[in-house]
């Protein structure tokens, strides 16, 4: 089996549904260079937060697959319906095209600097879809390997996230994001979000894979 095509660890799967009782996936982007594309480039009018969130059934996945470089090479038919986009104005987009503002730059950078070291990462994420519309989801985002064990690219997963897990991270969001404001260039906000969720972690003397599996 090519491993672009894994799964999910059994460790990281029995965690999963362990904590949440289904398998419930991210705007995908580097914290440094990353900013929020005008929907404009992709063919479409330009969206601004509505404020309206879109759900979708516990049992469905989105699932996007990127180049090493975070632009989008494969997504699936529910990503394409919930977002709101077709196959042609997705493919070859940056992943960062559906990045809500409301989502802390230090989430991205975590993610990334896991994501370099070979190892998979879970994070809650909410996302802009191209009517304004948002939608919270569990990625779950692993490196692809050819068989060499050569990293060639990345694949998520979106699972459904469940209200109460919503609340409780959009609380700790609101810190990180009250702090990367004060920033004004993004690798200085990503750098000082991820200090505020590491400041956390190490209050509640939890890892980063604890805490969120906490929720």
């Amino acid at each position: 089996m090519n491993r672009s095509e894994q799964t999910p660890s059994p460790r990281a799967m029995k965690r999963l549904n362990g904590a949440h009782g289904h398998q419930a996936a991210t705007g995908l982007e580097h914290p440094a260079t990353a900013r929020v594309v005008p929907l404009s480039a992709v063919g479409a009018r330009a969206a601004s937060p509505t404020g309206r969130e879109v759900t979708f059934d516990p049992e469905e996945i989105l699932v996007t697959k990127t180049d090493l470089s975070g632009h989008i090479t494969y997504a699936n038919d529910v990503f394409l319906r919930i977002a709101g986009y077709s196959e042609a104005e997705t493919l070859g987009q940056p992943h960062s095209f559906i990045r809500h503002p409301d989502m802390p730059r230090g989430v991205f950078k975590l993610l990334w600097d896991t994501l370099k070291e070979g190892r998979e990462i879970f994070a809650f994420v909410v996302n802009l879809a191209k009517s304004g519309d948002h939608y919270w989801v569990l990625a779950h985002v692993t490196p692809t390997f050819d068989d060499g064990g050569r990293p060639i690219g990345y694949h998520s997963n979106r699972r459904y996230a469940e209200r109460g897990q919503i609340e409780k991270i959009r609380a700790i969001y609101d810190r990180m994001l009250a702090e990367e404001r004060r920033h004004t260039r993004r690798p200085d906000a990503a750098a000082a979000g991820q200090r505020v969720l590491e400041q956390l972690l190490a209050e509640q003397h939890q890892t980063y894979e604890e805490f969120i599996f906490s929720l």
